[in-house]
Formats: C-alpha cells, structure tokens, sequence
C-alpha cells in the first residue's frame, strides 16, 4: 500500500505541500496541485482521515460545546454548524455544558483532550476572564451567541438589547400599557441584555418598569406556566405578556387556555427566538427572530476561513433582530 512519504517522494515535493493537497489548501499552486494528485493516482494512493490528520497536524475535528443537548434553539444551532463544517470535509464532537460552571469548564476540558481544531462554545456559566484566558490557550476558541471584547474577533453575537425593545415597542405599538415580562435567569447575558431592551422601550413610551409585572423564568416551558401562575395568584391587571423565550411563551399560552383565557383576545403574547414550531401554535406566535442558523453557519466559517485557512470566505459576526408579526399580538379594540 502507498504511502503518503512516497507521494512526496514521486511528486519531488515536501511532506508538508502533500499535506496542503491532501487538506485542500488554496495556497498550492495549480501546477504543484497536479503534481501531487498525479503521483497519488500513479501510486493508487487512498488518503485517509487519519492520513490527512498526521500529515497536517490537524484532527479536522472541530468541538461543539453547547448549554443543552435538547431543544429547537440548540438542535437548530447544532445541526448548522455540523453541515456547514461537514461540506468542507470536517467532523464535529459536541458536548453540553448544561449552564453550569463546572461543566462548562469540565466540557472544553474534554474537547482540548480530544485535540479539536477549534471549539465553538455556547456558554453562559463560565466568566468573560475565563473566556479570555482560555483563548490563550493553544485550542482557538469561539463563542456563540456571546460578545467579549477582549476576543471580539472570535464572537458571533446577537444584539438582544435590541431584540428585548423590539418585543415591548411591538406591544406598546399594539396599544398596550399594563405589559407584564417574563425573563429568562439573569445570570445569562442574553437574558439580562433583553430586559434591558424591555426596560428601554418601556421609557421611551414613559412608562415605569413595575416590578410586580417582572417574573424570572427559567426559559423552558416551565418559566412561561409558572410566570403567568403569579400574575394571576397576584392579580396583576394585564393585557400584555412578553415572554424572553418561545418555549416560555408557548408555555404561558398553554396555561393561559387551561385557565379560560381566549387567547389572543385576553392576552396578547410575544416571544423571542423564532423557533420552528412557532408558526404552528394557536395562535401563531409573534416573536423576535433569532437567526440560529445564520449564526451557527457565520461561527463555522469563521473556523474555515481562520484555522483551515479557506481563501474567499466572509463573515457576518454580529446579527440583528427582527420582529415577526403573527396572530398572538393583535391591536387593541
């Protein structure tokens, strides 16, 4: 069997430009290109990934540490970043972080060991600092869905203050006052970055945040049954509810109709997010999109363009929302 010392050999190149063909780099020149791809075929040589990897000193494996394994949002992250990795001939090794510090810590721990390439990390528990050092590590490091200065170059984020004012305005525009707001858990900056947006809009229409109208959720459904179970319990006066999730909108929906609300006629709702099944609840969800997808593909082409050096590829790192009008929001009558 064929080696790849002897395709160097044949070829009357180096081991590393065998290796620049093998992984498909564009810095080899056409003509060098057909040197190496001729001697291979002369020599029957079948190039394996362990071949590629030695040659290399790459594994073409790229980590994927997420919060959860479960879900819309990360199923939909998940899937957009194996794909788009997967065309360009790399695999994929996920892991969850479950929101938790030590895990989190535990889970890039473990890819690192695995001599990943890079890792795409959506994390919420572990520090900016942490994050920092990290990346000084010998294993780039990207994150999803976070912004850090420090490594700003390495972020592809999402600006959910905007996000959180599109929500609120998009109900005040509705002709909302008494508008209730169920977060996500504060320690997670997205989270916190929305209900700043909610607070912002909420002045600008020189309405006061109430504090009776606030409820932390826990952005599953969960969040959303359990937030509207207070506002009732408390008899909060509402005909607005936003929700910083879809899960916990589609969660205060279902409550709400166990409960004799005629939705949307009771209750307006809104959520954030745009998850697939959003469009398949009665009523349709209005909500913020989130372009998961977008962004999984944007953090795996920035693992193309920066650690596998693929030549004409250009990223997009920070998104914007959009307000996606359906059926749970309508005007007051």
């Amino acid at each position: 069997m064929a080696t790849i010392y002897q395709v160097s050999e044949m070829a009357g190149v180096s081991l590393s430009t065998v290796s620049r063909v093998l992984n498909d780099n564009d810095y080899v020149s056409k003509k060098t290109k057909k040197k190496v791809l001729e001697a291979m075929k002369e020599l029957g040589y079948q190039p394996s990934s362990i071949a590629r990897s030695l040659a290399s000193s790459r594994t073409n494996s790229v980590g994927i540490l997420v919060s959860e394994l479960d879900g819309p949002f990360f199923g939909q992250m998940m899937s957009a970043i194996e794909e788009q990795l997967r065309i360009a001939g790399k695999h994929v090794i996920i892991t969850p972080g479950h929101s938790d510090e030590k895990k989190e810590k535990n889970g890039f721990e473990f890819l690192i060991s695995r001599n990943c390439d890079a890792i795409i990390a959506h994390v919420e528990a572990v520090s900016n600092e942490y994050l920092i050092e990290l990346s000084k590590g010998k294993t780039p490091i990207y994150l999803m869905s976070r912004y850090v200065k420090e490594i700003e170059q390495n972020c592809i984020s999402l600006d959910n203050v905007m996000g959180g004012y599109l929500a609120t305005k998009a109900m005040i525009n509705k002709g909302h006052k008494r508008i209730a707001y169920i977060a996500g858990p504060q320690f997670k900056e997205d989270a916190s970055d929305r209900l700043k947006g909610h607070k912002k809009a909420l002045a600008e229409y020189n309405l006061t945040f109430d504090e009776s109208l606030y409820y932390v959720g826990d952005f599953k459904e969960t969040g959303g049954s359990d937030g509207l179970r207070h506002f009732i319990q408390h008899k909060a006066q509402i005909t607005a509810l936003v929700c910083a999730n879809d899960e916990m909108a589609s969660g205060a929906m279902k409550y709400a109709r166990e409960h004799g609300f005629n939705l949307p006629k009771d209750l307006a709702i809104i959520g954030f997010d745009n998850v697939i099944f959003t469009n398949y609840l009665y009523p349709t969800l209005t909500t913020i999109d989130n372009p998961v997808p977008e962004m999984g593909r944007a953090a795996a082409n920035l693992v193309l363009k920066d650690i596998y050096k693929k030549s004409g590829i250009t990223v997009n790192q920070v998104f914007e929302p959009k307000l996606i009008l359906r059926d749970s929001t309508p005007d007051i009558s």
